[in-house]
């Protein structure tokens, strides 16, 4: 960890703790509000806020999964850009569970007011509906073959709910080191280098009690 990128974590450490008491929107750094406004993202400084904190809980999971799965990146950032409002960069690594690293997007901002489906017929019915999401849905699809079997029709949604309940699974235990960093994406006006990200999250790992997940696990064979 170079010197500069400790200081960057002490130095956010230390935000976040004097404003412990101060919910998400209330912390978001002014260089994301002015930037989603003058970008004419949203239309005006009050949604912006909103939007810049959803996109830090959305960034936020992708980065905390990618932690938990042994992956590595570059930085997590929620500058928003011409085709996304947010992104985690040169994601590497993460074997068999790079599918957790795709769902933990939208699951992450699923656990940030726990509306998580609730079923798997509504779990089915909204993966149906999944797509243009920078990529991700498109790429959880097909890194979860290998482990949960290919999608057998277009009414077929038993491999993706599977891999879904999984990636649900590791990543809501780490629901508390995911609302740091996306606290930490916010009062920090720069991307988050790899190291700050990991300083900031802490120990993250898939829990214990989870085996890998078996190949084409709900793929019927």
């Amino acid at each position: 960890m170079k010197p500069s990128e400790e200081r960057d974590a002490a130095a956010i450490q230390a935000t976040l703790a004097r404003l412990a008491r101060y919910d998400d929107e209330s912390i978001v750094h002014d260089r994301w509000i002015r930037q989603r406004y003058a970008g004419r993202y949203a239309a005006s400084y009050v949604p912006a806020r909103a939007v810049a904190v959803s996109t830090a809980w959305h960034e936020a999971g992708h980065a905390v999964a990618a932690l938990a799965v042994g992956a590595r990146f570059s930085s997590a950032s929620i500058l928003h850009g011409r085709d996304s409002a947010g992104r985690v960069h040169r994601i590497s690594g993460g074997g068999g569970l790079t599918f957790v690293i795709d769902a933990a997007g939208q699951i992450a901002e699923r656990l940030r007011d726990w509306s998580m489906p609730a079923n798997d017929g509504e779990l089915c019915a909204w993966l149906a509906r999944w797509a243009r999401d920078g990529g991700d849905a498109r790429h959880f699809r097909r890194d979860i073959v290998a482990r949960f079997g290919p999608i057998k029709g277009a009414g077929d949604r038993a491999a993706e709910c599977a891999a879904w309940r999984y990636s649900e699974q590791v990543l809501t235990p780490l629901r508390p080191a995911i609302r740091q960093v996306a606290r930490a994406l916010l009062v920090h006006p720069r991307p988050l280098p790899y190291p700050v990200t990991s300083v900031i999250a802490g120990p993250c790992r898939v829990p214990g009690k989870l085996s890998d997940p078996p190949a084409t696990m709900g793929s019927g064979t």
